[in-house]
């Protein structure tokens, strides 16, 4: 029996573990790994998930352990199942395993692409933080006012009660909230859904995909980090980032997508150098030369509240973006900027309990307090870190409301940002095609 460690981020490993490994009499998973995402080891896969010959379901470690798990199990292989690393770093990874004695192996669309009954359009990015899940929601936005009904899935976030989290289904805020989400699910559910669309997630993404066809005329593949789909997709966009030229080519899987994209949005054009745009786009043609390039924009709103004008002020961002996503701001500082703040307030050291730990592992981390919030306890201790904080006002530029999850002491400006056309072709022009191919198909189905 081969033995296998797949080492992941509590996302595409059990994917990879669900459609590869499930089941198969010849192999024995024993163990996943952990990082990334603080607090997601020392947990098991339920035996529920996991299926027959895993009766006690399958340890979590941290990735640490890694090399004294292959050893002590005698390991064979070892899969490498999360994103958003560079092309170096997945290379020590192989190192360690290597070293320890196990074969060292990615796994590949083939092997992890489910096949849907309906049309799927995907939309994945080079590195996290390009703006993926703006753009998102605005090809799902187009696809429901070409009178399509649409199904966000997003990427998998399971980071509490696995068997609870099975298939999770989201229609209104009120599920969302019944769901006990994190700060980072908070994000990425609550715009789509606030726009009328479906949301699902989960850990089982068989029957996420069975769930989402039933009910949806297209579905909208939601990526995660810079992962590539879980679905097979019938349209593939993928988004890059200029004020990060260069990554595009230096990151896993980020690299893969733009190589399999058959549309590349390069964001964030209204910010970036023109020199940048100009050599991201030159970079993308260069490996993808049938790609199909859209230049969008992220213009950002400041939301209601007291003037920033020569004030301190406190930014707050979304998280990931500025830990792994390795972005120095995002939108709360441009807006914090541009409405005229005299100081942006460096929060380090007003950091309490383990949100100072998040700017220890993430040393590059500059004058922005990334919003984590994985559990009750961080989320006090992120309220707590605002409060100390020596600022006139807070603004934050997370993709969801934080006020309505913490209450603090400083009065609060939202920043708020949508994807925007920055010339021809636009992404209404490449969905015209696609929405014409599968609407009559989708349409006789429902």
């Amino acid at each position: 029996m081969r033995k296998v460690v797949i080492m992941g981020a509590g996302g595409r490993d059990f994917h990879n573990f669900n459609v590869a490994f499930r089941g198969d009499q010849d192999t024995k998973v024993v163990a996943f790994t952990a990082a990334q995402i603080p607090g997601i080891d020392d947990r098991v896969y339920p035996a529920s998930l996991a299926g027959p010959g895993y009766a006690d379901g399958i340890p979590i470690r941290p990735e640490e352990e890694l090399t004294a798990i292959v050893r002590e199990h005698d390991v064979d292989e070892v899969v490498l199942a999360y994103s958003d690393l560079s092309h170096e770093e997945v290379m020590h990874k192989a190192s360690i395993a290597l070293a320890a004695g196990a074969d060292f192996t990615l796994m590949g669309p083939k092997a992890t692409m489910l096949r849907s009954e309906k049309p799927v359009v995907a939309v994945c990015a080079a590195r996290t933080g390009c703006g993926k899940s703006q753009t998102s929601r605005r090809v799902g936005q187009l696809l429901v006012d070409a009178g399509l009904s649409v199904a966000l899935v997003r990427h998998p976030m399971p980071y509490g009660d696995l068997e609870a989290m099975r298939v999770q289904r989201f229609a209104t805020l009120e599920d969302i909230d019944a769901s006990n989400p994190t700060i980072e699910e908070r994000e990425e559910y609550e715009a789509p859904v606030e726009l009328g669309m479906i949301m699902y997630a989960g850990v089982d993404y068989g029957e996420i995909l069975a769930a989402a066809q039933a009910e949806a005329d297209v579905v909208v593949w939601d990526g995660g980090n810079n992962d590539f789909p879980f679905f097979r997709p019938d349209l593939f966009i993928t988004v890059v980032d200029p004020l990060r030229p260069g990554h595009e080519l230096r990151y896993h899987p980020g690299e893969a997508n733009v190589r399999m994209a058959d549309v590349v949005v390069v964001n964030k054009v209204d910010s970036a150098e023109e020199a940048a745009v100009e050599q991201v786009v030159g970079n993308v043609l260069a490996i993808n030369p049938t790609a199909t390039i859209v230049l969008a924009g992220s213009p950002v709103t400041l939301g209601e509240g007291p003037s920033l004008e020569g004030k301190r002020v406190l930014v707050v961002e979304d998280g990931p973006t500025i830990t792994h996503g390795g972005m120095p701001y995002g939108a709360g500082t441009v807006a914090a900027k541009a409405a005229g703040a005299a100081t942006l307030v460096d929060p380090r050291p007003f950091a309490v309990g383990s949100i100072a730990g998040t700017f220890e592992h993430y040393p590059e981390i500059g004058a922005v307090l990334p919003a984590m919030g994985y559990g009750d306890e961080q989320l006090a201790e992120l309220a707590a870190t605002i409060d100390a904080a020596d600022c006139d006002v807070v603004v934050t530029g997370t993709p969801m409301n934080l006020t309505r999850v913490i209450d603090v002491r400083h009065p609060v400006r939202h920043a708020t940002y949508v994807l925007a056309d920055r010339g021809e072709p636009t992404l209404t022009d490449v969905l015209r095609p696609f929405v014409e191919a599968h609407v009559p198909e989708a349409l006789a189905t429902t």
